[in-house]
């Protein structure tokens, strides 16, 4: 259980994100605001369409918000050096390897490559940070294997591990679930909580699954046309954040079981 008295990670304040037009502002979302501690997993939900990838784009910098501010650790992005953000901040996107010809332990040990010299040598305790991501991740049985060899699933747990390797306090993560069966979704899932309880991570996760998410998120963020909130999934549904995210017509939402379901 994570600490009371672990510190603020991640401090976001009055946030509007969208894209600067020439004369103009897209604005998606606006007047976000919440705080996020270590030792956390949070579930970002909301319908498609409605800004999540542009929060996280956001949160990690790699997009600059229209209004307001992100603090992370307590200073604003423009404070760190480039290498100086890497040892703060993963990101785990949908993506392919950025080589298909890379072995598995050659994609994971990318992640050290902020705390390594100019020539890019991993010392010893790089190998055993990068050995370390790989038995979390349950991956050091493909670390010989070629990435394009490997299912979408295990290529998943691959990314985490990279992401892991990095040893940032702030990992997010853009639909770690997409294309993956029930049993993978839901073992992904599980395994970030695990690294945010025991690696005393703060992990911020868009997904589709809203079922698991409220069933292992310690917060979650609730994108809706009526607005962003975050909070305990529990107080999510009991102020019917969950209800809006859906047309009701089509699919309802069930606050004793906290679970959807298809209208009958």
């Amino acid at each position: 259980m994570a600490s009371e008295e672990q510190h603020t990670i991640l401090d976001v304040h009055a946030l509007a994100i969208g894209y600067a037009l020439k004369k103009d502002k897209n604005v998606i979302a606006e007047g976000i605001s919440f705080s996020l501690k270590q030792g956390t997993l949070v579930g970002l939900v909301g319908a498609n369409g409605i800004g999540k990838s542009t929060l996280l784009r956001t949160l990690s910098g790699m997009q600059p918000p229209l209004e307001g501010s992100v603090l992370l650790q307590g200073e604003p992005f423009k404070s760190y050096s480039v290498l100086g953000l890497a040892a703060q901040l993963s990101v785990v996107l949908t993506e392919t390897p950025a080589s298909k010809n890379l072995t598995v332990q050659e994609l994971i040990s990318l992640g050290r490559q902020p705390y390594t010299n100019w020539m890019g040598r991993l010392s010893e305790i790089d190998i055993k940070v990068v050995n370390e991501a790989m038995e979390v991740t349950d991956t050091n049985s493909l670390s010989r294997r070629k990435c394009f060899e490997l299912s979408d699933g295990q290529l998943q747990r691959v990314y985490i591990a990279r992401a892991l390797a990095q040893d940032t306090p702030l990992i997010l993560l853009d639909e770690p679930t997409t294309h993956l069966d029930l049993y993978h979704r839901a073992y992904v899932l599980q395994l970030l909580k695990r690294l945010a309880t025991e690696k005393n991570k703060c992990i911020l996760f868009s997904t589709h699954e809203i079922d698991l998410a409220i069933q292992l998120s310690d917060l979650m963020v609730v994108m809706s046309s009526d607005g962003t909130f975050v909070d305990q999934p529990c107080n999510l549904i009991t102020a019917g954040r969950f209800d809006a995210l859906f047309p009701k017509d089509v699919i309802r939402f069930d606050p004793k079981t906290g679970r959807f379901g298809s209208i009958k």
